[in-house]
């Protein structure tokens, strides 16, 4: 069994916090907790940056964040692009030719709606139209097209939408061995697969933050909730997966934190907050 968070002896060296956001951060209602704004300028003004860390695109997480991007960071894409006090810190591009190729993949296999992650807008086919509200949710700026395969723009991560909820399956039995060999490819919960370059994710994302801000990564918690979570996990030298998390999520992380609908992120940048002032 994990020891409570707030076991950790080392809360008071905590610099970084990434959170993941979905399951995590976030309520099953999609809501914050209460006075984030607040926290995160806390953080700001005792010298630790908060990290949003999510499969998003940075644009959709700066909206999530209004007025705060200059005072976090944001790992936006699973680790795909990195921001940090509004600087450009890291991107990396997939080329066209290979995620035209991860499209017709797709839609050879026939299961998956394909989603293209471009740093600008997510491009989706007109078809795919009829999920709209729910893709809003992830993708704030949407490009719909008839056909995906003649796209051409810049883009830093491939994902595959699975409407059945049967996306750990088809990872499982398709994706992961037909594409982890060259590329970085993960369930991200049970609707969505994504795809990445080579070393991108968000354990990579988080030792790149953490070298821009000259923080040993032995100083960073992490929080997550599923597999896309699993190397941030492991990196940060105060890994906490939330009460919520399927158990064998608990393998990768070293204490418990609360769940997303008990506000554990909020109650960890709480605890973190208060070892600082004893500390001090």
């Amino acid at each position: 069994m994990l020891p409570n968070f707030i076991e950790d002896a080392g809360l008071g060296d905590v610099r970084v916090i990434a959170s993941d956001m979905d399951c995590t951060l976030l309520a099953d209602d999609g809501t914050m907790p209460p006075h984030m704004a607040e926290r995160i300028r806390a953080l700001d003004a005792a010298g630790v940056t908060f990290c949003a860390a999510s499969g998003r695109p940075s644009y959709t997480l700066a909206e999530m964040f209004p007025g705060l991007e200059d005072h976090m960071a944001f790992m936006s894409d699973n680790g795909a692009a990195i921001r940090c006090r509004g600087e450009l810190v890291y991107t990396s591009l997939i080329p066209v030719g290979e995620y035209r190729r991860m499209i017709e993949f797709t839609l050879a296999d026939g299961r998956g709606c394909p989603t293209v992650c471009g740093i600008e807008a997510c491009f989706v086919r007109s078809c795919d139209r009829v999920y709209d509200e729910y893709f809003r949710t992830f993708y704030k700026r949407i490009v719909y097209m008839d056909d995906l395969t003649t796209l051409d723009r810049d883009v830093n991560k491939y994902t595959v939408f699975f409407p059945r909820s049967d996306s750990e399956e088809v990872y499982r039995d398709l994706y992961r061995d037909a594409w982890s060999g060259s590329y970085s490819v993960t369930a991200a919960g049970r609707m969505w697969i994504d795809m990445m370059n080579p070393g991108v994710n968000k354990g990579t994302g988080l030792i790149r933050l953490c070298g821009h801000l000259g923080v040993d990564v032995r100083d960073a918690c992490a929080l997550g909730d599923t597999y896309n979570d699993v190397e941030m996990l492991e990196t940060a030298g105060h890994g906490y997966v939330v009460a919520n998390a399927e158990e064998h999520m608990r393998a990768h992380a070293g204490w418990l934190a609360p769940s997303n609908n008990d506000r554990g992120v909020a109650s960890v940048i709480d605890a973190v907050l208060a070892a600082g002032r004893r500390d001090a």
